[in-house]
């Protein structure tokens, strides 16, 4: 399985491009699956070079606006893409994936993601705090080769969005309690004023065996 990230930042960055700027959080699953729609993923696939003629499925996680954007989705929908919509809990397979869509602990109804082909499995869970029991069970059970964690607060304490959104101290909680069910762990969805530079961020999350998304970034796994 192949991730692209089109965009690993979170709602609070400037709506023009500056020093340090990230696109809002979405991601394309082997060319064919586009998470989240939003508002800057148009130029991300014009940047990166990809051909919107692959992409076949759009899934959403929610609708606030720096993930899904009509705009875009009228766009994808024009190049062929087909949106997908699962229940919570629930399951379906297609073109030889199976993606369950599991409920996320954010302030307003999110699916988290977990795709599936030849026996690899993705975990996409941005958008949410703590994870819950659900995923973790789904996770224990079945086993994950790649997870993407939100990470929006940073190492920031005391902030009132820990009840939708993680810390990277609550990220590095999870992982030791997840231990080996996951075999890689990536963050994404960075807060433009709750984190410090890129460079800094990733070699502090390195020492905990943790990739930081960056936009741009491919992981094959």
């Amino acid at each position: 399985m192949k991730i692209l990230f089109l965009g690993t930042g979170a709602a609070d960055f400037p709506s023009v491009k500056c020093e340090g700027f990230r696109r809002n959080a979405s991601a394309l699953i082997d060319d064919i699956f586009l998470i989240d729609p939003g508002p800057w993923v148009i130029d991300a696939i014009e940047e990166y070079k990809v051909d919107t003629s692959k992409i076949k499925y759009v899934l959403v996680t929610h609708y606030h606006s720096d993930h899904f954007s009509k705009n875009t989705l009228d766009y994808l929908i024009s190049n062929g893409a087909k949106l997908l919509e699962i229940e919570q809990g629930k399951e379906i397979e297609l073109d030889g994936y199976k993606i369950s869509a599991l409920r996320g602990n954010h302030t307003v109804p999110v699916c988290h993601y977990i795709l599936e082909k030849d026996g690899k499995r993705m975990f996409y869970g941005l958008d949410g705090a703590w994870l819950l029991y659900e995923e973790i069970d789904a996770i224990w059970t079945r086993g994950v080769d790649l997870a993407v964690f939100d990470a929006t607060v940073g190492f920031v304490d005391g902030d009132y969005r820990v009840f939708e959104h993680n810390t990277l101290n609550m990220v590095l909680e999870m992982k030791k309690s997840i231990n080996t069910a996951i075999k890689k762990y990536v963050i994404s969805h960075m807060a433009y004023t709750l984190h410090t530079e890129h460079k800094t961020l990733e070699n502090e999350m390195k020492k905990h065996d943790i990739t930081t998304a960056y936009d741009g970034l491919v992981i094959e796994f």
